[in-house]
């Protein structure tokens, strides 16, 4: 299936993903599809960044309408427990620069599906959240793929 669409095309796809966002598209354009960085990167930050816009907006009315149910108001009421307890000492204390390192930290469960969620959750501004979340989203960018170049150059070495 993925081999009639085009590489660059399957890195925004991937990275659109949540948990695997731009963490695992960059490693999979620069290995799998040999892709040079300089392509991949930006590509790849657009690419987790298309979700953030909707997340932001949308949230809201999806979590309204669907607590109706009682099945997904158990969800939101443990997976906004787990956002609160992961992010609320660091996001009320320094708010935007907490949201940007919790963003820019290429770990899973941090990132821009993570960091839309969290600034919803605390009321954050959009447009204010929209920018810290993509300076994170190119700091994390920038660690990833400095860190494929580099794996692949210890690799040719050996």
């Amino acid at each position: 299936m993925l081999e009639i669409l085009p590489p660059w095309l399957v890195i925004i796809l991937i990275s659109m993903l949540p948990i695997v966002e731009l963490r695992g598209s960059i490693p999979v354009a620069l290995g799998a599809y040999n892709m040079n960085p300089w392509m991949v990167f930006p590509v790849a930050v657009v690419g987790n960044m298309i979700p953030v816009p909707f997340i932001l907006l949308f949230f809201g009315y999806a979590e309204k309408y669907l607590r109706k149910y009682k099945i997904f108001d158990r969800f939101f009421d443990r997976l906004f427990e787990k956002t609160r307890k992961r992010a609320d000492e660091k996001i009320k204390r320094y708010e935007t620069l907490g949201l940007l390192v919790f963003v820019a930290i290429p770990l899973p469960f941090t990132g821009a599906w993570t960091g839309a969620l969290i600034a919803y959750l605390f009321g954050l501004k959009f447009w204010k959240s929209i920018l810290t979340i993509f300076m994170g989203v190119i700091i994390a960018g920038f660690i990833v793929t400095a860190v494929c170049i580099t794996g692949k150059a210890f690799w040719f070495l050996i």
